[in-house]
């Protein structure tokens, strides 16, 4: 399967730091995308997002002949190992920590991870769904029935995550996989908040199903997501197969 890729990463209009880190990899067995969100309310959240991406990278690059939903699993508990040490052993960096959405294409299989509320999206046959689910505050209280997801969209508690790399508590991510036919047409989102704070989910069916020309789609992104102020920075990977 050939596919094509463009990624980003974009300030925003209201911060001075551009926390999020993002990168795409051809690899000898897929292609690896990731991006991460440090977070701005801890120290250090641009180390946090870039040590991640590295330390993702790192482990699929030296564990081709693992299980690659395993090593997805492994890949990710190894960054929030690295981020608990690295905060550990300065002060400058204690309590750092990101979120995490990776996707990972080898032949016809999709493999994906997630922790906090960075998000994947993937569209095919003229349908988009949310691949991951948010380890966030307003998520629980859609689970438990609270509040509509309609609600939660607005909510004032919306940015606060229950789990996300280098923090102390359960950082278990969500690993899983599907599988793609052969001649199935589709494109893949992977984002922060920045993205999928601003833009609903409606407009990110538009955006995605303007066409195959992926900087297109990517300038149409950026302008709206500016448009409506862009309120933190914004990353995104967008993904399509020829």
């Amino acid at each position: 399967m050939i596919v094509n890729y463009i990624f980003a990463s974009h300030l925003g209009k209201r911060r001075s730091i551009n926390e999020d880190s993002v990168n795409v990899f051809n690899l000898d067995d897929g292609l690896l995308s990731i991006v991460c969100d440090g977070l701005g309310g801890n120290r250090a959240g641009d180390v946090a997002s870039k040590t991640a991406v590295e330390t993702i990278y790192n482990h699929f690059l030296q564990n081709p002949e693992v299980d690659n939903l395993i090593k997805m699993n492994a890949a990710l508990t190894a960054a929030h190992k690295i981020l608990l040490e690295k905060g550990r052993e300065s002060a400058q960096y204690k309590g750092m920590a990101t979120t995490a959405v990776v996707v990972f294409i080898a032949g016809n299989a999709v493999y994906w991870g997630h922790i906090g509320d960075s998000r994947i999206y993937f569209l095919t046959e003229n349908k988009l769904r949310q691949i991951t689910k948010d380890h966030s505050l307003v998520q629980k209280m859609v689970d438990n029935g609270l509040i509509t997801s309609k609600q939660a969209e607005k909510h004032p508690h919306r940015n606060i995550i229950v789990k996300a790399l280098g923090e102390e508590n359960d950082c278990s991510p969500d690993c899983d996989y599907f599988y793609l036919s052969e001649d199935q047409q589709f494109k893949l989102l992977l984002c922060t908040d920045g993205l999928c704070g601003v833009l609903s989910f409606n407009e990110i069916f538009k955006l995605l199903s303007h066409g195959e020309n992926l900087e297109e789609i990517s300038q149409h992104i950026f302008r709206l997501v500016e448009d409506l102020g862009s309120p933190d920075n914004f990353s995104y990977v967008i993904i399509n197969n020829i």
